[in-house]
């Protein structure tokens, strides 16, 4: 058997690994048309900013080595033209010679992975503008940074590779400005939890502009829409990608609806004995089973594996995707998985979300805070997603969050998780126990949450809503939530005989905690309407920061 491989990155080599360990007698040829194979792209911005001291540590494989270790030919800077599926050939150019032959295939797998998407901005071919996607960009900005040394930088998207860059080229002392046509930066998450990138990247000295449409780059700013200059020695488009997917749709290959390659759980597309797997194939979500494309290196590695096997005769079958992704961004972690808040709406779930507020261990070793942003499925109490801003432990919880994801738990099945604990690692009820408690108590067990959206929502509407602040008074009179009444939690008790039982009330504490020890008071004395400020006032203060980029 006869197997053609087209790409040699994460996924193709994945592919043609697996083919092998199924079969000693296939014949695997991969075609890649760049000079760089099987390479770690995500570490790329930390080459750029001095983490990673050699390009080499990055691309640690080359053609002999998979010829030497899997028997796997192949042939770098020889791009596949063209595929003739009724006559299983394949047409490919030698870069190099120019040569174009023919070669046959038994099974023809796609790994042609994804491409830098740039906005139509004019001057975006400047020498000083840049796209990050492979190892040749890579190495060009290094030397435009070796040669050039820019002090000021545009970012062009906040996305994973856009805020990493921004970290790298703060790292060289560069004075970075982050420019997003979005209202928040890291379109990813949700609006209440972006700010708090936001409020760290500017405390950090990056200078953040979110809103904003572009002019033109010139060689030293970026001209915006409304006539602002930005100083900009070098610019940085990382405004997303998309799949490579010319060679497949002038085959015959079905595209979805994001424009990748449309296939199965084992890979087939609809072509028969043709493959495809990576970032130019559609997967389906875990929680919606919906068509979606996560382009992702671990997802990458994933179907490539399962595309590898199949075409050797084997039994895997992909299982869906989360999205799960984390990166670091100037010392903040940021991570999430499964549906956003807005996500899971539009997908029609009646969304429960808390905001958990808590240390990743104890403070006395060290601990700092890390905001959990959880969501689940009123109905069926189904967990659906998780977001994490914090400085340490954030990955531990995610992976956490996501595995309950993907095996279906309950909101409440968190709180029974027997997670690891030791005071140099956690808190003895640790932050993914407590957001299974908060959501279990708001979808079971009468304790309602309102979010600082809601709340802000219902108030503008001109509806009467009930506001008590049961924290001591000095923290109300340096800041409180709108209309709020100031009844610290020592005198609710007393005072509770005095208010209006069948107000909505919304009682709230710094972070969460004391506003729920409050509404069980109200609605043990017979409140019916009382619900507990999601998140406390921290989380007030952050969605108002917001407001101007928000929708209610």
């Amino acid at each position: 058997m006869k197997i053609i491989v087209i790409g040699a990155v994460a996924a193709g080599t994945s592919a043609a690994a697996k083919a092998r360990r199924n079969s000693e007698d296939a014949q695997i040829t991969i075609y890649e048309k760049d000079s760089f194979i099987s390479y770690s792209g995500c570490g790329m911005p930390y080459f750029l900013g001095g983490e990673v001291a050699k390009a080499e540590e990055l691309t640690p494989r080359d053609p002999a080595f998979f010829q030497s270790k899997y028997n796997v030919g192949i042939k770098t800077q020889h791009e596949v033209l063209s595929i003739d599926p009724a006559k299983k050939r394949v047409s490919v150019k030698n870069l190099i010679s120019g040569e174009v032959f023919s070669d046959a295939y038994d099974k023809l797998i796609f790994a042609t992975g994804a491409r830098a998407a740039t906005p139509p901005i004019p001057g975006r071919e400047g020498a000083q503008v840049f796209t990050l996607r492979n190892i040749n960009d890579m190495l060009r900005i290094k030397a435009f940074l070796d040669e050039r040394k820019p002090k000021t930088a545009a970012i062009v998207g906040t996305g994973f590779i856009g805020l990493e860059m921004c970290e790298s080229l703060t790292r060289l002392g560069i004075a970075v400005t982050l420019l997003e046509k979005l209202p928040q930066v890291t379109p990813g998450l949700d609006g209440d939890m972006a700010v708090y990138v936001e409020e760290h990247l500017e405390k950090s000295g990056v200078t953040v502009l979110t809103g904003i449409s572009i002019a033109e780059i010139t060689e030293n700013s970026v001209l915006l829409v409304d006539g602002t200059s930005i100083s900009a020695e070098m610019t940085l488009l990382s405004t997303g990608v998309r799949p490579n997917t010319g060679l497949a749709s002038a085959a015959g290959i079905t595209l979805g609806a994001s424009g990748a390659i449309l296939v199965n759980a084992r890979m087939e597309t609809n072509l028969p004995d043709i493959f495809a797997c990576g970032d130019c194939i559609e997967q389906f979500h875990v929680v919606t089973g919906k068509q979606v494309y996560r382009p992702l290196g671990s997802t990458a590695n994933k179907t490539g594996r399962i595309a590898g096997d199949c075409a050797t005769g084997g039994t895997l079958a992909y299982r869906g995707t989360l999205g799960t992704g984390i990166f670091r961004v100037l010392g903040l972690s940021v991570g999430q998985t499964g549906l956003s808040e807005r996500e899971a709406r539009e997908a029609g779930y009646d969304a429960v979300v808390c905001h958990n507020i808590k240390p990743d261990k104890p403070e006395y070793l060290g601990g700092k805070e890390m905001v959990i942003k959880a969501v689940a499925d009123r109905a069926t109490g189904r967990l659906l997603g998780a977001q994490i801003v914090g400085v340490e432990g954030v990955d531990k919880r995610l992976d956490v969050f996501a595995t309950a994801i993907t095996y279906g738990a309950k909101a409440e099945d968190l709180f029974y998780l027997d997670l690891a604990y030791a005071p140099p690692f956690a808190t003895t009820k640790d932050p993914v126990l407590y957001t299974g408690m908060i959501l279990e108590n708001a979808i079971h067990g009468g304790r309602p949450l309102m979010t600082a959206q809601e709340l802000l929502a219902r108030q503008s509407a001109g509806e009467t809503v009930m506001v008590i602040d049961t924290r001591v008074s000095a923290q109300y009179e340096k800041a409180h939530v709108d209309g709020a009444a100031s009844i610290p939690h020592a005198a609710l008790r007393a005072a509770a005989d005095t208010l209006d039982r069948d107000a909505v009330t919304v009682t709230y504490c710094n972070k969460g905690t004391t506003g729920n020890a409050a509404q069980n008071i109200l609605i043990n004395k017979g409140f019916w309407r009382v619900y507990n400020l999601s998140g406390g006032m921290k989380q007030y203060k952050a969605v108002r920061r917001s407001l101007s980029g928000y929708s209610f």
